[in-house]
Parts: C-alpha cells; sequence; structure tokens
C-alpha cells in the first residue's frame, strides 16, 4: 500500500496520486479547483464532538483521541475498504489542514488503512 499524508495548502504534485481530503470542514483559503480532490469521504472523518474535544488540549489527549478515533471507524468497515482497496491499486495522499503532523486524524487513519484495524466485533 502506498499511503502518503501532505497538508492540503502544499501545492498538487502528480506524485499525490488520488488525493483525498480526510477533514471533515472545508479547509480555510482553499478553493475546489486548486484541492483538485478525487474524494471527500466525510464519514472516516472525526465526528465533529470527538474533533472538538481533542482540540481543546490534543497533547493530554492523544492517547485517548486515537482510541475513539478507532472506535468511530469500527463502524465505517465499508469505506475503510474502499480506500484500501484503492491504496492496492495506486497511490493515495490523505489530505489535512492539521498543523501537528505527528498528532493527527490523517496518521490514525494511515496507519488503520495499513494494519486493517479496525475490526466490528464478531456477532455471536
Amino acid at each position: 500500500m502506498n499511503i502518503q499524508i501532505k497538508r492540503i495548502y502544499e501545492a498538487v504534485s502528480p506524485a499525490d496520486g488520488k488525493r483525498i481530503l480526510v477533514d471533515r470542514l472545508w479547509p480555510r483559503g482553499v478553493s475546489k479547483a486548486r484541492a483538485q480532490l478525487d474524494l471527500w469521504p466525510k464519514e472516516l472523518t472525526p465526528s465533529d464532538a470527538l474533533r472538538q474535544w481533542y482540540h481543546e488540549d490534543i497533547e493530554q489527549r492523544w492517547d485517548e483521541f486515537q482510541q475513539r478515533y478507532q472506535a468511530e471507524l469500527a463502524g465505517q468497515q465499508e469505506a475503510l475498504q474502499q480506500l484500501r482497496d484503492l491504496a492496492r491499486q495506486e497511490k493515495i495522499t490523505l489530505l489535512t489542514a492539521a498543523k501537528n503532523a505527528g498528532k493527527n486524524h490523517a496518521e490514525v487513519l494511515k496507519r488503520i488503512l495499513q494494519s486493517g484495524f479496525p475490526r466490528r466485533p464478531a456477532v455471536k
């Protein structure tokens, strides 16, 4: 799988492959023409409540944010699988406006796409 993360404010490059916005809100100051998106799967972005909670204290809430976001994504298996399938076929770039390069939801999403998790618990 060839998945990279890039800030939406960086220049578009042919090396980006499919450009996928993974933010729930449209980034300020970026036109749709400039963004050159291929997909915007809002169902794979953190919920408004989770995003707002996390941004109150990014450093202290990072570990718990990852767990909560993974729990939200567990209900989005079909959308996750579509991105995994796409990433197996060609390079994809997850685009975000997040300033913190190491502690953002795109990093969590990338890890989940590569690992195949989270999975829904089996029904007994």
